[in-house]
């Protein structure tokens, strides 16, 4: 029989020390939680087909809402307005379109809204949006300067839902963490209905910023944004251009993986469910999935969380 001292350090710690007890059993009886997921706008047919597999895949789970995103400086808007009408013609879905100030001028952003409600579409994503690659933001002479301009725009045009951004670890061009959350403090009072994070890993990433928009006199949603990992190493540039962290542990958990697509599912199923699953611990039932127009992963992490398909949904 092995004696104590044959026992891994860490393991005599956690011995020693105060164990973690498991994450609340959520009962049959309760209502799963709130989801909704964003798709992007495709570029060829078979991206087309790629992100309608998608949509029906995704559809039978009854999402509060779908939205579809709007490229750097405005460059998917026929394909975004095409998307969107067409989730608003041939599925049950409610689909909110991205909307920014990039680029244009009011009459011209406003002619969008308006398309959209004629079209059936009543929530808009307002941003600010991104300039083309290689260049830095500068408002239209003519144009929304803010998001929270837009959203004030907005509220003049129609009785449009409207939902924005928000930035756990803060918008990479913002001038500090304070003036960040001052902006988006602007925007909700502007009018929007919610805000929807930036996606993080680091659960308590977001737990601090609730905290902080709390006292800051912030009670509208924040709705936090979840983004599967399907491949890491796309992941980790993403997150430099957004100023999201990818924490040590991420990294090591898809160590090995690269020629393993089972195991990288596997993964990222495990992790982005135990994020989800500790912030529901924490009060949160509202969740924001990032799909990458892949369905699989959110699709299971929906079913782990005890959200099942409803009957009578268009495929």
């Amino acid at each position: 029989m092995s004696n104590m001292s044959a026992i891994a350090p860490t393991l005599l710690r956690w011995l020693a020390g105060e164990r973690i007890g498991p994450l609340p059993a959520r009962g049959v009886a309760e209502p799963p939680p709130a989801l909704s997921f964003e798709f992007f706008p495709p570029k060829t047919e078979m991206l087309e087909q790629q992100l309608w597999t998608c949509i029906r895949r995704l559809a039978p789970l009854a999402p509060r809402f779908v939205s579809v995103t709007y490229g750097a400086g405005g460059s998917t808007h026929e394909r975004t307005h095409a998307t969107v009408s067409r989730l608003a013609r041939e599925t049950d879905l409610v689909p909110a379109a991205h909307l920014t100030c990039v680029g244009a001028t009011r009459e011209d952003v406003d002619a969008v809204a308006r398309g959209y409600w004629e079209a059936g579409v009543r929530h808009i994503v307002a941003l600010r949006g991104d300039a083309p690659p290689g260049t830095e933001y500068a408002p239209h002479p003519g144009g929304y300067a803010y998001a929270s301009d837009l959203v004030a725009g907005l509220r003049r045009i129609a009785d449009f839902e409207i939902s924005v951004a928000a930035y756990p670890e803060t918008h990479p061009a913002a001038h500090s963490a304070d003036a960040d959350l001052d902006n988006l403090k602007r925007k909700l009072d502007a009018g929007a209905t919610r805000a929807i994070t930036q996606y993080f890993f680091d659960t308590s990433t977001y737990l601090r910023f609730l905290e902080r928009c709390l006292a800051a006199g912030i009670t509208a949603p924040i709705v936090p944004g979840i983004m599967p990992v399907s491949n890491y190493e796309q992941a980790v540039r993403f997150s430099a251009l957004c100023g999201t962290s990818v924490p040590a542990w991420l990294g090591h958990l898809f160590e090995g993986t690269e020629n393993d697509p089972e195991i990288r599912r596997i993964v990222a199923s495990i992790v982005a469910a135990e994020q989800v699953r500790t912030l529901q611990a924490n009060g949160v039932d509202e969740f924001h999935f990032y799909t990458l127009n892949r369905p699989d992963l959110t699709y299971a992490i929906a079913h782990i969380l005890g959200v099942r398909p409803k009957n009578g949904a268009k495929r």
